[in-house]
């Protein structure tokens, strides 16, 4: 039996990334609450709140590769997630505008044989991003075209949010939604090359 592979998460970039390396796939969204205990630093956020998406999908398939994903935006020391209504998406544009900021995108694989979570694999990548100084009119504007809501540090790269990226140093499909060279060699790592036509495990004998 063919495992199938699940993308853990219902952001439209993630499952267009996908479909862009031409995989077949199924999208099966968790509902997990994205709250992670004590204070742990970006990376270890995302990777945790990745294994989690990735594992609650998991434990509901008989064979499967689950994907789990999850992007922060820091500022510093400071986590800053989705805005959570246009308020709060103009107040996190004014901090970050002028400033340098830290994108963190963590992945999590786990394989599911005879309905058991069988391995496990995490990882995460970290780009850095500089948005150029913009005025409050430039601000409120693109908030309101709403593409700022459902993503963290309210802008999108690939989008209209592009306009005030001065530059980037490091993966840009990091920023995007997740590190597709990351996921590349995590698949490798595994055993399930983005390469071959077929997500069966290589065969190491």
């Amino acid at each position: 039996m063919q495992p199938e592979l699940v993308l853990a998460s219902g952001s439209p970039r993630r499952k267009q990334m996908l479909q862009n390396l031409g995989l077949s796939f199924s999208v099966h969204p968790s509902s997990v609450t994205e709250d992670v205990p004590g204070d742990p630093s970006p990376g270890e956020w995302v990777e945790i709140l990745a294994a989690k998406k990735a594992l609650a999908v998991a434990h509901t398939k008989k064979q499967a590769l689950v994907i789990g994903s999850d992007t922060v935006v820091a500022l510093g020391d400071e986590i800053i997630g989705k805005p959570g209504d246009e308020r709060e998406a103009i107040r996190i544009l004014e901090r970050l505008q002028g400033n340098a900021h830290q994108v963190c995108t963590g992945i999590a694989l786990v394989e599911v044989k005879e309905g058991k979570v069988n391995r496990r694999l995490i990882d995460h990548r970290v780009t850095e991003v500089m948005i150029r100084n913009m005025n409050r009119e430039e601000i409120e504007w693109y908030v309101s075209t709403g593409e700022p809501m459902d993503k963290a540090g309210a802008y999108g790269l690939q989008g209209i949010g592009s306009l005030w990226v001065d530059w980037i140093d490091g993966c840009y499909t990091n920023v995007v939604g997740m590190s597709l060279p990351l996921l590349y060699d995590m698949m490798n790592e595994m055993g399930y090359p983005v390469l071959k036509p077929s997500f069966a495990p290589e065969n190491k004998g």
